[in-house]
């Protein structure tokens, strides 16, 4: 077990309700405290999160069946863009790093905060500047973004909407990442405890380091990449409209070389709370612990090579077309080392499936289902025929939302009984879970048949044979959100009229377990000092607390 000094702090003195110079509202806005802003990080997210899932039902009600249901074809372009602009840059990228990132960080690594507290809050202010921006583009003349989350030229230049409203708010999101990412990197060279090596850290912390690298070097790419779309707006200057003299696919190669190391932002840190959450509940020790850090470094690296696969049909040359494509099947080794280690340290291991275990096990089905339809689009003759199809839809969602959306709700239900110090009814949030899961599967694997039978992504209407796999998909969407508020709504009763939990009722043993739940102001009254791994549960019984 970690050789650390205990803490000990009455529970009053917890960062919830610690003593501020400013009250109310302010103490919490206002504070550099690496807690509150993580859990200011939370609140804002789930808002957003809420919009998306908003305009996802209403783009599945509006393709229950053919024709018009519900909105106009240009209300349903906005649908899916504010969609996409809402659930990437405002909840699927900053959601694990921006949440329990910040709030866990430094703890993990036994630290009292972050190297830069106030660059930490101006990050979460950025964000919320971003998302007020995203939202207000709305409601202002011109109406919503029509052209997608990925603001493709030359559509992106010459439609009437709002587009430069949406493209100032991602870019302003993207320096929010910027510093978080910063921030990580700085605080994990900088302030790990004494004794805490490298090969001492606990493997969520290795996501964040590896996650904090992407955002540093690639997010600055798609902000000047966005601000160019905005000077060919307002001036007219041709750099991607080909009408003007530009290039189109330029644009496309310096938006993918953001956006498919984003994928890994997203991915990444869902990755690290999986290794986290999977041995405590398979009480073992984690299989394969250098390969897994390791593996996280080679998904940054090879994650940064591979954007032109989401362009085989743009013309490129046979030559790029092939090494795009290997490198494509590359990066899905180190993923599977992941998945491999997952599963062996699962092997004879005494399985506990709570909730949080019960959302870890379906990340691990749902991102491999994910993962392999990806590897199927790495193979040229086949991205052809499956290239902007519903398929790529569901191969999308099942990694992002299947991998990284899960993993944050597994994250939500491992940590918040130390983030808040209650604990929610377990037997709930397993119903919950389990609804979920049946939604999502019934949501977006209609659309792989569909998308390989022909049926294009983006489209308003579609021939009548598509009915029925669209119309599946809109149930499960009624069942996903059924899930998702049985989910919430068990954790907010839980804020208010939850058991006290204890400072480990799961019996974990990496540091954060070690202090009162919620923590103190600075975590630590005296920084501990680090002699063994964080997952030495092989010698370790763990006799679950009970909670009170």
């Amino acid at each position: 077990m970690n050789d650390h000094t205990m803490t000990t702090v009455h529970p009053e003195m917890s960062f919830l309700n610690i003593k501020s110079k400013h009250k109310g509202i302010l103490a919490w806005i206002l504070s550099t405290d690496h807690k509150r802003i993580g859990i200011l990080y939370l609140i804002t997210m789930l808002i957003f999160f809420s919009v998306g899932v908003l305009f996802g039902f209403l783009m599945r009600l509006e393709l229950i069946a053919p024709g018009k249901t519900i909105v106009e074809p240009q209300t349903y372009n906005s649908l899916f863009t504010v969609h996409g602009v809402v659930m990437i840059f405002l909840f699927i990228i900053p959601g694990l790093p921006a949440v329990f990132g910040n709030f866990f960080l430094p703890i993990l690594i036994g630290a009292k905060d972050v190297a830069f507290p106030r660059l930490n809050l101006l990050s979460w202010w950025l964000f919320v500047t971003g998302g007020i921006l995203a939202v207000i583009s709305l409601f202002l003349p011109g109406g919503p973004a029509d052209t997608g989350w990925t603001f493709y030229v030359p559509y992106s230049v010459r439609t009437s909407t709002n587009v430069i409203i949406a493209l100032i708010a991602a870019f302003v999101i993207g320096f929010s990442s910027i510093l978080t990412g910063l921030n990580f990197v700085t605080t994990i060279h900088r302030l790990r405890a004494p004794g805490m090596s490298w090969f001492k850290l606990p493997l969520f912390t290795w996501s964040l380091y590896a996650t904090g690298w992407v955002q540093v070097l690639a997010t600055p790419i798609v902000g000047i990449t966005l601000l160019l779309v905005i000077i060919e707006r307002w001036f007219g200057v041709g750099i991607f409209d080909p009408s003007l003299g530009g290039d189109p696919i330029l644009y496309q190669h310096l938006f993918w070389i953001y956006s498919h190391p984003a994928v890994y932002i997203m991915i990444l840190p869902a990755m690290g709370v999986i290794s986290e959450i999977i041995p405590v509940f398979a009480r073992r020790t984690i299989f394969g612990y250098k390969f897994i850090a390791f593996s996280s470094i080679a998904i940054a690296l090879f994650g940064s090579l591979v954007w032109a696969h989401h362009m085989f049909t743009v013309g490129m040359s046979d030559t790029a077309q092939w090494i795009f494509s290997l490198l494509t099947f590359l990066v899905a080794i180190p993923s599977a080392i992941k998945v491999f280690n997952w599963v062996a340290t699962l092997y004879k291991g005494s399985i506990d499936l709570e909730p949080p275990m019960i959302f870890a096990l379906a990340f691990i089905f749902q991102f491999a289902i994910g993962g392999f339809t990806g590897i199927m689009q790495s193979s040229l003759a086949l991205n052809i025929h499956i290239h902007d199809t519903s398929f790529v839809v569901a191969h999308f969602h099942y990694t992002m939302f299947g991998g990284t959306g899960f993993g944050v709700f597994a994250a939500l239900h491992y940590w918040f009984p130390k983030m808040f110090g209650k604990m929610y009814n377990r037997k709930v949030a397993k119903y919950a879970a389990s609804i979920m899961i049946l939604g999502f599967h019934t949501l977006y694997f209609p659309l792989f048949v569909a998308g390989y039978l022909g049926m294009p992504r983006r489209y308003y209407d579609y021939l009548p044979e598509f009915h029925i796999y669209h119309f599946i998909s809109t149930i499960g969407s009624w069942i996903l959100i059924v899930g998702l508020i049985i989910m919430f709504a068990n954790l907010i009763i839980a804020l208010k009229k939850g058991a006290k939990a204890g400072s480990n009722p799961w019996g974990g043993e990496t540091l954060e377990w070690k202090i009162q739940s919620p923590p103190a102001l600075e975590n630590f009254e005296t920084i501990p000092q680090i002699t063994t791994g964080p997952y030495d549960y092989s010698k370790y019984e763990v006799e679950m607390e009970k909670v009170k």
